[in-house]
């Protein structure tokens, strides 16, 4: 098809509460109930925590990084051992980035022209170079449900000259994702590789092989920075080059106040065709999510959690909770009451605190955990509160109890 999209996938809406809705993505590997927050395995793996803990923790897409996975094991390793679905040991839906935050996150390391992006790999200082063309075959080699084009990002606080040149950059990199997309459908995948490191062991099953791609559906990303003529622009020319399953708003939360950020979910939201599912990319903050959920946007995903969680901090309803701190050393509360998470069911925090300090990993696994299980039934809270048209309310409560209790803390600025 020429709009980036594949069989399998739709979107219904079941309610609305002014701009929030409650609805279902279905994909071909399962329908995801929105809005939804997706964590983030960035190597096909949410660090330290099992697909099963995922799922109980009540997961049901999971991202990972076609950046990172082309770099190690290799897209195409990936492929041969049976897609992302396969490797990864997750049956639920998918999704993967195209790398483009990682790529601008190695502002010393890589230059970017109009042909494509030109980076040294962390991994062993290897020069690649990545076009839209080359993201959409590795994408296509990993089989993730939803791929991302190739965009564009900049630092928030750039002017407005330079993020209108990286959002008309990432509308004709979309044109020629959405090209070689179309191509790979029609004409299937390249050959894998022969010789190492594409060699089976003795007795082992056999490399797979085959060239025809999984269904898929290619997302396009809204850029523009904080500016609203830009934002604008971009979502006018995404809708002119296709018909897309679904949209996502990239460049947010890379350094921009928060009043900024909410303005262009507003500025954004309504442009949006409102019968695809809105992806707001890198997004995770308890009320940033809700504040995002109210002006309508759909699926999330962001490391905070989880990178948070193995670094000590939790989030609770009153704010974040640092369980280094010394009078945790005698506290026989569970971080937050009521949480159906295993830290919380099962421990203290005395003892989670007793974890970090003895470097235990326990510790770090059991945070992290805790942190998705929370937004997790934080959106499923969202869910059930506009099916009955109570979520306004609630979600301003919340989000005021949970930013009080940030200032209480000296967290700083907290909306």
């Amino acid at each position: 098809m020429s709009d980036g999209s594949a069989d399998g996938f739709a979107f219904a809406i079941h309610a609305e509460e002014g701009a929030a809705r409650a609805a279902t993505f279905a994909t071909p590997h399962g329908p995801v109930a929105t809005p939804a927050f997706m964590p983030v395995g960035t190597h096909a793996s949410v660090r330290g925590l099992a697909m099963p803990e995922l799922a109980a923790a009540g997961a049901r897409m999971v991202l990972a990084n076609a950046y990172h996975l082309a770099l190690r094991p290799g897209d195409a390793m990936v492929r041969a051992l049976g897609g992302l679905h396969a490797f990864a040991r997750w049956d639920g839906p998918m999704l993967t980035d195209s790398g483009g935050y990682q790529v601008f996150s190695l502002a010393r390391y890589r230059d970017v022209t109009e042909e494509g992006v030109t980076f040294r790999s962390k991994v062993d200082g290897a020069r690649h170079h990545y076009t839209p063309e080359r993201v959409m075959a590795i994408e296509r080699n990993l089989g993730a449900d939803v791929i991302m084009q190739l965009d564009e990002l900049i630092a928030g606080g750039a002017d407005h000259a330079a993020s209108r040149a990286a959002m008309e950059r990432s509308l004709r990199w979309l044109d020629r994702c959405r090209t070689a997309f179309d191509r790979i459908t029609h004409e299937g995948r390249a050959p894998l590789p022969q010789g190492a490191p594409f060699v089976v062991a003795d007795g082992a099953p056999p490399l797979l092989d085959d060239p025809a791609p999984p269904p898929q559906a290619l997302f396009p990303i809204v850029q523009g920075g904080t500016y609203d003529d830009l934002r604008r622009a971009s979502i006018a020319g995404i809708l002119q080059a296709g018909d897309w399953v679904g949209v996502a708003v990239g460049g947010l939360s890379v350094g921009e106040a928060k009043p900024l950020m909410y303005a262009t979910f507003d500025s954004c939201a309504p442009l949006l065709p409102r019968d695809r599912p809105r992806y707001l990319m890198g997004v995770g903050f308890p009320d940033d999510l809700l504040e995002a959920v109210a002006r309508g946007m759909d699926l999330f995903d962001c490391v905070a959690p989880t990178r948070m969680g193995r670094h000590g901090t939790a989030f609770t309803p009153d704010g974040t909770v640092q369980v280094l701190r010394g009078p945790h050393r005698t506290d026989r509360r569970p971080l937050v009451a009521g949480c159906p998470c295993p830290a919380c069911t099962q421990y203290d925090r005395a003892y989670l605190r007793h974890l970090f300090v003895t470097e235990e990993p326990l510790g770090p696994r059991l945070v992290a955990l805790h942190n998705l299980t929370l937004l997790l039934a934080l959106m499923a809270e969202a869910r059930t509160r506009i099916a009955a048209g109570t979520f306004a309310g609630w979600w301003e409560g919340w989000c005021a109890r949970y930013r009080a209790g940030r200032k209480a803390r000296g967290e700083g600025r907290v909306g």
